[in-house]
């Protein structure tokens, strides 16, 4: 019998602000939707059924979901990709089968109000009321958001290598995922164009790409770990993934390599797949014998996106040889923005899953996303109150990703402006951007808080300042002891 994580304790000497219960995961019937009535359990299975049948516009959405959602729901939806959203819509079946799980249509518009304050569905089909609501004081954006907001295309040394930390690179393959999240923080790069954002293009062919990617690391010695990330590597084709993976596991200097995937969470059957499990065993096997880490990590922002063949999926790729599987989540005001959210996924993916629960980043500081984005005080709220309820090895940090400096636990600030939105960071390394010269631990760089979240006098100030919400101020992203001037 399955009982429910998260509810309250009964009350008494013994009542703890979380109730710890062992959930069993579960699929979603796809079958209550219209459009799914009679797909079968093999056509479910099958990845390129599911690659087929991803939702990419309001069209397809009204066929799969029909008139229990609302033609006011439909109209909002369209309203977001036309004027707001930074990614263009793309769902498989998988991931939206996960929204509303516990809804079941009976007549016109009786899905509505299910869609609309579910998780799931905040990030996934983000709509045009969710970033126009009045309790965002009409702040969009915040003044200082932007497009590549952690600099990473700055950083490329090559196209595609990001090389921010010193031991460690980021390689974007390809520009595409099986799914489109709408807080993508590689808004500029990722996906196809919307009316808001002309996507950049990689203008390298692939293999050209690669090869000068792979001809960089192996004339630095400095650099021992590298993130195989895009987009998304299972859009990857298997043999050119394989291929590369296979010589960053040749070169001496590399000790660590992370393949990135939200497909487990929304494309778990691709992962399932018998090709791809058997070069993941090669590539494992390979990994072991140089003594080479060889993980996958993953995306899941709510617990309801933790299923059976999501942890089918994990377990498999765990039975490959790889070292572990991990979730790198994002923090999201209506997702996971509260103790009881965030520990219940845990506990999804710890228990069942066998998927550690490794970060938890803050929204980063891109266009259209203040709705999402919480407090720095909040989001030290959310990790002091995990701490203690999972073993300490799977216990999250959550990080706020410094524009210029990296991760950082939130607890790290050297000082915070609570008034204002401004925290203040310390940096340890220099990146290929900063000069000898550069005071590293003078918490020179800062992150803000959304405006919204913040008191009347901190959000006058802004207004005074910045002008009309949603509207950029001509300076660039200041330092602490610029803001003076700012101000």
């Amino acid at each position: 019998m399955s009982t429910t994580v998260g509810r309250s304790a009964p009350h008494g000497p013994d009542e703890q602000p979380y109730a710890y219960r062992r959930q069993e995961l579960r699929e979603p019937d796809w079958s209550r939707f219209p459009g799914w009535r009679d797909v079968t359990a093999a056509e479910w299975r099958d990845p390129q059924w599911q690659r087929v049948h991803c939702v990419r516009n309001v069209r397809q959405l009204r066929a799969v979901v029909g008139d229990a959602l609302s033609d006011a729901f439909y109209e909002d939806l369209a309203g977001d990709q036309a004027e707001w959203a930074t990614m263009s819509l793309l769902l498989p079946p998988q991931m939206l089968n996960t929204i509303a799980p516990d809804a079941v249509p009976r007549g016109p518009g009786s899905l509505t109000e299910a869609f609309v304050l579910d998780p799931v569905r905040r990030y996934m089909l983000p709509l045009r009321s969710d970033r126009t609501d009045p309790a965002l004081d009409g702040w969009s954006s915040h003044p200082f958001a932007s497009r590549d907001s952690l600099h990473e295309q700055d950083m490329w040394i090559t196209e595609g290598l990001v090389h921010r930390y010193p031991t460690k690179v980021l390689a974007e393959l390809l520009p595409t995922c099986p799914q489109y999240c709408g807080h993508c923080t590689r808004m500029d790069l990722v996906g196809n164009s919307v009316p808001q954002v002309t996507k950049l293009k990689f203008t390298a062919k692939p293999a050209d790409r690669l090869d000068a990617m792979l001809a960089y690391l192996s004339s630095s010695p400095q650099v021992r770990d590298v993130v195989v990330s895009g987009g998304d590597v299972a859009n990857v084709p298997w043999p050119r993934l394989e291929a590369f993976v296979s010589r960053l596991l040749e070169l001496e200097n590399i000790r660590d390599v992370r393949l990135a995937s939200k497909a487990l969470i929304g494309l778990p059957q691709h992962w399932l797949a018998a090709d791809v499990l058997a070069g993941l065993e090669r590539l494992a096997t390979t990994a072991r014998a140089r003594g080479v880490s060889l993980a996958l990590h993953t995306h899941a922002n709510a617990a309801q996106s933790v299923t059976p063949l999501v942890a089918e999926a994990a377990r498999a790729v765990l039975g490959t040889g790889l070292r572990d599987v991990r979730n790198q989540g994002v923090l999201l005001r209506g997702v996971n923005d509260s103790p009881e959210a965030l520990l219940d996924l845990c506990f999804a993916l710890a228990d069942d899953a066998c998927v550690t629960p490794y970060y938890f980043y803050m929204c980063d500081m891109i266009p259209n996303a203040e709705h999402w984005r919480i407090a720095l005080h909040e989001a030290q709220r959310l990790q002091t109150s995990m701490l203690g309820w999972l073993p300490g090895f799977a216990t999250p940090r959550i990080v706020c990703d410094v524009p210029l400096v990296g991760k950082r636990w939130v607890h790290q600030t050297t000082e915070y402006d609570r008034v204002l939105g401004v925290s203040h960071w310390d940096k340890n390394y220099r990146t290929r951007l900063d000069t000898s010269t550069d005071e590293l631990g003078d918490g020179s760089y800062v992150y803000y808080d959304p405006i919204h979240t913040l008191p009347e006098e901190g959000r006058a100030w802004w207004r005074e300042r910045a002008g009309t919400p949603g509207a950029s101020p001509a300076a660039p992203l200041p330092a602490s002891h610029e803001l003076a001037a700012f101000a």
